[in-house]
């Protein structure tokens, strides 16, 4: 994504002329929060669908194989609300909120300075044939970064979100320290190689195909909205990166629940070991188990995102224009 704001790209649905082509930069400060808030929203707008893929993901770990041919969408969100109530499909929201806000900022600034970093050797910069590969390897470093430095509050997230009507952890705090305790430190970094085998393609696939589209639909559509393209870009980009790294985005989620809630080990606590117990038990479709809800939520989620930095991008350009003038 283009962090720099472009102030004046478009102005009253016509192309801008001068001065407004000119790049202007936004501070880091402002770089946090649009990114942070950006998170934040998206993922609360879109917590009950990011739950049922969880619940789907984690289901063959304690289920047999015949009940895990009647999982459905309707008879999972059937039973949350029947069970734990409306509200329980938000369950670990404010985790996942706490996680986001650190999580995308870190992710959306990091990525513009690798990618300022990168195209400073020649061969990458900006109208060089070579683009492409500057943006692929700025979004795969920006998303180790940030997984790297916020992962115990994912694992948290993942316990929190898979309890049901038993709460063995009563909250963000409470599952830390119970997690340390039965498990180790270690523990709250329980299937960091898994994602950070998949971040990094995942991220550089969604900031390559988000800015490729939205240079190809600004440089046909120039009177387009900016906040309309970000949010078909984004999508896009959402369902190409889902798409391409969701079995380990699966076999995270099993390995952060291994041991959960003081229960013994279902099987070795390995990126080896989880992918053989699935695929012995579940086959091949084991690794995409969950993958309709997450199609279903990839979509706004990662359109949300966008659009709401591009948006919180431009706003705090305008401002520091005003206070300029």
């Amino acid at each position: 994504m283009q962090t720099e704001a472009r102030v004046g790209v478009v102005v009253d649905g016509r192309a801008s002329m001068g001065r407004r082509h000119e790049h202007r930069h936004i501070g880091t400060a402002a770089h946090l929060a649009a990114g942070g808030f950006a998170g934040a929203v998206s993922k609360t707008c879109t917590a009950p669908l990011a739950r049922l893929t969880i619940l789907f993901q984690v289901a063959g770990m304690h289920s047999d194989v015949a009940a895990l041919k009647k999982y459905s969408i309707w008879h999972e969100a059937s039973r949350i609300v029947r069970e734990e109530g409306f509200g329980a499909f938000w369950k670990g929201n404010l985790v996942t909120i706490v996680h986001r806000l650190p999580y995308s900022a870190i992710s959306f600034y990091s990525y513009e300075r690798y990618k300022k970093f990168l195209q400073r050797i020649p061969g990458l910069d900006e109208g060089s044939n070579y683009v492409g590969v500057a943006r692929l390897l700025s979004g795969g470093l920006a998303g180790i970064t940030a997984a790297s430095v916020t992962y115990p509050l994912d694992v948290v997230r993942t316990r929190l979100a898979t309890q049901k009507t038993t709460r063995y952890y009563k909250g963000i705090f409470h599952a830390v320290s119970t997690i340390c305790r039965d498990e180790g430190v270690k523990g709250l970094y329980k299937g960091l190689g898994a994602t950070l085998l998949g971040v990094g393609p995942s991220i550089a696939i969604s900031f390559t195909v988000y800015e490729s589209l939205r240079s190809h639909w600004q440089m046909e559509r120039p009177q387009d909205s900016t906040a309309v393209v970000s949010l078909f870009s984004g999508s896009l980009s959402g369902i190409a990166s889902s798409t391409a790294t969701f079995p380990l985005d699966l076999i995270k989620r099993r390995m952060q629940l291994q041991g959960a809630a003081g229960t013994t080990p279902v099987c070795k606590s390995s990126i080896t070991g989880t992918v053989r117990q699935i695929f012995q038990k579940e086959g091949l479709r084991g690794f995409y188990r969950g993958i309709v809800p997450e199609y279903l939520k990839v979509v706004p989620s990662v359109g949300i995102a966008f659009m709401t930095y591009e948006t919180l991008k431009g706003l705090l350009s305008s401002m520091d224009e005003d206070d300029e003038s």
